[in-house]
């Protein structure tokens, strides 16, 4: 087995790329990790949506899971939430020590839940996520935009995040179908992309690749990472995809790969 890259944490802000593959059948087949993202912004350590694998590959990675400040889940599709309950327990130390914050949309917590009732009193806090509303976790404050159309019905919660740093602001757009009012509430300087398909297909509530170009006339970032990528984009890697989305923009665009560090400061 190749040998893994830790993580260093040199006090540079930083988004690590844990897992950038999306689905039920790039998850079941782990061709690309589906592990979520951790970050270090403002030394706060935050993990967004650990998915099935994100305990091994935080823990091959050194990833230090009892210093998290806390878990943020954008919904509660497997793929997003397969390993929140063993990532609260290691930020707590096994419920030994009070600490972090777990923010969720309410029905990761009443609705089929995914959140187990016994670990909900091992961190400090569970804050329910609302639509267009602000939040602080330790140094960093962070808010959501409109709820994402990520099913017909829109009965599935989830929300997209906006980092709010010195200067900058990083945008996490998740899982959703294109729709241009809820990708302008996520404006900013670095846009993180969960985009699922090569092509579009109407029946399927994700981006595709094609949505990026109408992405960028809407948002104009500085800069722009692709993650959270079904099969064919999985296998294909969308690189030469980026390479002209960003000689036809003049924005610097991204396909993120598992295990990439991208620092905020680049």
């Amino acid at each position: 087995m190749p040998r893994i890259k830790k993580i260093a944490e040199n006090g540079r802000d930083k988004i690590v790329f844990l897992g950038t593959g999306g689905a039920r059948f790039t998850m079941i087949t782990q061709l690309r990790a589906t592990a979520g993202i951790w970050m270090n912004i403002q030394d706060t350590r935050i993990y967004l949506d650990p998915g099935p694998g994100a305990l091994v590959w935080a823990r091959r990675r050194g990833i230090a899971l009892e210093k998290l400040d806390g878990i943020i889940l954008s919904h509660k599709h497997l793929d997003h939430s397969g390993d929140i309950n063993v990532i609260i327990e290691s930020m707590t130390h096994g419920g030994k020590r009070k600490q972090g914050i777990v923010f969720a949309p309410e029905d990761a917590l009443s609705t089929d839940p995914v959140i187990l009732k016994y670990l909900r009193e091992y961190p400090e806090d569970i804050v329910v996520l609302k639509e267009n509303t602000k939040y602080i976790l330790k140094n960093v404050e962070f808010s959501t935009g409109k709820k994402m159309y990520h099913d017909i019905e829109r009965k599935i919660e989830n929300y997209g995040f906006k980092f709010h740093l010195p200067g900058k602001t990083i945008s996490f757009i998740t899982d959703t179908k294109f729709d241009e009012e809820i990708i302008a509430s996520y404006k900013g300087d670095i846009i993180i992309l969960n985009v699922l398909l090569a092509e579009n297909k109407p029946h399927i509530f994700h981006l595709s690749l094609a949505d990026v170009y109408n992405i960028t006339k809407i948002i104009h970032p500085k800069k722009i990472i692709l993650t959270h990528f079904g099969t064919t984009l999985a296998v294909q890697n969308p690189r030469e995809f980026t390479r002209k989305l960003s000689d036809d923009t003049g924005i610097e665009v991204i396909a993120a790969y598992d295990g990439m560090e991208l620092y905020i400061d680049q």
